[in-house]
């Protein structure tokens, strides 16, 4: 059974930082990509960053490039999103989610992952 618990998420004033991390289980995490995403009130949720199964490549939104770095440690079975200079429009939920599928093409596609964890709230205030 496939677990991803995500963790780190909190209140933070702009300009603040946080570090969130996403534990997986119950798969072999070191041949996964992996993805994470956020989802505000009333929108879709949206791509934010992944990182290939080596940690080599990584990906950003343009939203967060700068500001925010992927980091994975395939021996923790962990994936980290380390978040600086945060702004009240970063608050949403944000999952991880694991993809089987190394396409880097579709990284930005939430169909693309098979697995999910339950989200953790970040909230920054102005």
């Amino acid at each position: 059974q496939v677990q991803l618990v995500e963790s780190g998420g909190g209140l933070v004033q702009a300009g603040g930082s946080l570090r969130l991390s996403c534990a997986a289980s119950g798969l072999t995490f070191s041949t996964y990509t992996m993805g994470w995403f956020r989802q505000a009130p009333g929108q879709e949720r949206e791509f934010v960053s992944a990182i290939n199964w080596s940690g080599y490549s990584t990906y950003y939104a343009n939203s967060v490039k700068g500001r925010l770095a992927v980091s994975r440690d395939n021996a923790k079975n962990t994936v980290y999103l380390q978040m600086n200079s945060l702004k009240p429009e970063d608050t949403a939920v944000y999952y991880c989610a694991a993809a089987r599928s190394a396409n880097s093409g579709r990284y930005y596609y939430t169909d693309h992952y098979d697995y999910w964890g339950q989200g953790t709230q970040v909230t920054v205030s102005s």
